[in-house]
């Protein structure tokens, strides 16, 4: 068949839209009926074979994707720091003279505005609160879209780009249900974590609009894994947690002081025991606070806890 696949939406046998299209056989088939749809799909990858990263990077002609993590997108050109030439010999004094006013110029030119200014700095201060918490790159680039969006509507002026380049990385971490909380980016970030909330929250109302609350749910698997107790005391903790929520007791609570609370019961329960110090410390809360959600969970579940 000599259909164009990208045209191909439903089934021409049973009208169904679950499609699966098989690059290596170059085949649209649907999944229903097995019918083969299309058996000539374009290739749109190079025309070349690469075996390894060094004959990947010879033989391609473009250059990286675009990105909202760079203030131009990564559009525009950058002249090296290393003083060499095409053939990699070191360049004559006068030559790397030349090349340094060059690569000054260029940098300049790059940042044109005030408003480019202010992107380039907020945006490698995401880079680097992400980096320091071990983010993927779609969070990063999440927030970096936040910034950029609270940008063009003007709502970074009277505020320090430091909180909010760290409340937008805040924001995309709750948009992605990545379990940080605020005193987590506060001890990467350099404002205090009263500036970041303050932040947040302007933008949460002016731009968001709608975050859905952390579930304590979302805590667990981490915390556990830096207590580095098995995976019953995970299964147990939230199944703890699902019924403290049905019975209202998350509401209006920290959801991390809930997690570690729920872990310290399953803990306990399942001998594998840890004290409330060493969850405190690892969950950033007060043992305090886990004496207060453990003694709520204990008496409204009814959890009978062995001695």
């Amino acid at each position: 068949m000599e259909e164009d696949d990208k045209i191909i939406k439903t089934c021409p046998e049973c009208g169904s839209t679950n499609l699966i299209r098989d690059s290596e056989r170059a085949e649209i088939t649907c999944l229903n009926c097995g019918l083969v749809i299309s058996e000539r799909m374009t290739d749109p990858g190079p025309e070349w074979r690469a075996f390894n990263p060094e004959q990947k990077e010879k033989r391609t002609r473009v250059g990286a994707p675009m990105t909202l993590t760079i203030h131009d997108k990564g559009l525009s050109t950058i002249i090296d720091w290393r003083d060499k030439d095409i053939y990699g010999k070191d360049l004559t004094p006068r030559k790397r003279a030349q090349v340094y006013r060059l690569r000054k110029w260029q940098r300049r030119v790059r940042i044109s505005d005030a408003t480019e200014r202010n992107l380039a700095f907020a945006l490698q201060e995401v880079e680097r609160i992400t980096s320091q918490l071990g983010l993927p790159k779609s969070v990063h680039e999440e927030a970096a879209l936040i910034y950029r969006r609270a940008v063009e509507e003007k709502l970074v002026r009277g505020r320090s780009i430091e909180s909010m380049a760290a409340a937008s990385v805040y924001a995309a971490c709750r948009r992605y249900n990545i379990p940080r909380t605020l005193d987590e980016i506060t001890k990467v970030a350099r404002v205090g974590k009263k500036d970041i909330g303050r932040s947040y929250r302007f933008m949460a109302k002016e731009l968001i609009k709608k975050i859905n609350p952390t579930s304590p749910v979302e805590y667990i698997p981490r915390l556990v894994s830096q207590l580095g107790l098995v995976g019953d005391v995970q299964t147990y903790a939230k199944m703890i947690v699902d019924v403290a929520k049905d019975v209202g007791l998350t509401s209006g609570r920290g959801p991390i002081g809930v997690a570690a609370a729920a872990i310290y019961i399953s803990s306990v329960i399942l001998n594998e025991k840890k004290t409330q110090r060493e969850i405190a410390a690892v969950a950033g809360v007060t043992e305090v606070t886990i004496r207060n959600r453990y003694k709520e969970l204990t008496e409204k579940i009814l959890i009978d806890i062995p001695i």
